[in-house]
């Protein structure tokens, strides 16, 4: 099959062709219709998680996946042959990843069937960023009714944390650059959201639109959040206190 292999980390991928991998008891092998680059897939080409996770080589990046059952491994439920799948390969190992025209993964956890509707290149982005914002909304507890402040809003993550935040009923405040950064923000849903440019005095935005302050913020991209009205930094100052008898909750997500 052909595959994106990296020989080496630090490396340049290469398309090649290697072996298409045999599912083992508990795995299913996937025809990979769709995948994506995250975050995660360019650390490992810099070799910046060497000593973290053990490299098999050639090694096959990639995370997220969508496709179809090819096989079923032994002991397998719930999967047939045929089935729509998507998810993230869950493998404690680097080097059989989904970039590549099929990938065994395991089914105890990290693949689901596609629901109905849902476009396999959509599902095949949305493995590592999905649940990266779906994990971090969960920490800030119910959502209904409170005014949410999500940073990095035009990246995977947070573009999705700011469609589930507003699903689930929260006021969402959404930092972005102004222009088409900001267009593409108000555009996620149909819910109302309100985009703040994070290059300019974020505080103050924040207090004209909550005068008394947030009751949540998730942190998906330090590079977004300025220490100063016009200059990023990865710190993030503290937001202005809410009046909410509910404690702030604040969580920084990104994807591993």
């Amino acid at each position: 099959m052909r595959a994106v292999t990296l020989a080496q980390v630090p490396g340049s991928p290469e398309v090649t062709e290697v072996e298409v991998p045999r599912p083992e008891a508990g795995e299913v092998l996937v025809k990979v219709a769709a995948s994506s680059v995250n975050g995660f897939d360019l650390a490992t080409a810099a070799g910046y998680l060497q000593g973290m996770m053990e490299h098999r080589f050639p090694l096959i990046p990639g995370k997220d996946f969508a496709g179809t059952v090819e096989a079923v491994g032994e002991g397998v439920e719930g999967f047939a042959v045929g089935d729509a799948v998507f998810g993230v390969d869950a493998k404690a190992h680097l080097g059989t990843g989904s970039m590549a025209q099929y990938v065994a993964v395991p089914t105890a956890i990290g693949i689901a069937h596609r629901p109905y509707g849902v476009l396999v290149r959509d599902a095949g982005a949305l493995g590592l960023a999905g649940t990266a914002a779906f994990d971090g909304l969960a920490l800030l507890g119910p959502l209904k009714d409170r005014t949410v402040l999500i940073s990095g809003a035009t990246g995977g993550v947070g573009a999705i944390a700011v469609q589930l935040a507003a699903a689930r009923g929260a006021r969402v405040i959404a930092m972005a650059k102004s222009g088409s950064e900001s267009g593409f923000v108000s555009a996620l849903t149909d819910a109302e959201v309100t985009v703040i440019d994070y290059l300019q005095d974020v505080t103050a935005q924040v207090r004209a639109i909550a005068p008394g302050g947030v009751e949540a913020v998730l942190r998906t991209s330090p590079a977004t959040w300025p220490s100063s009205p016009r200059s990023p930094a990865t710190a993030a100052p503290s937001p202005p206190p809410s009046p909410s008898p509910r404690p702030r909750r604040t969580a920084s997500c990104r994807p591993p």
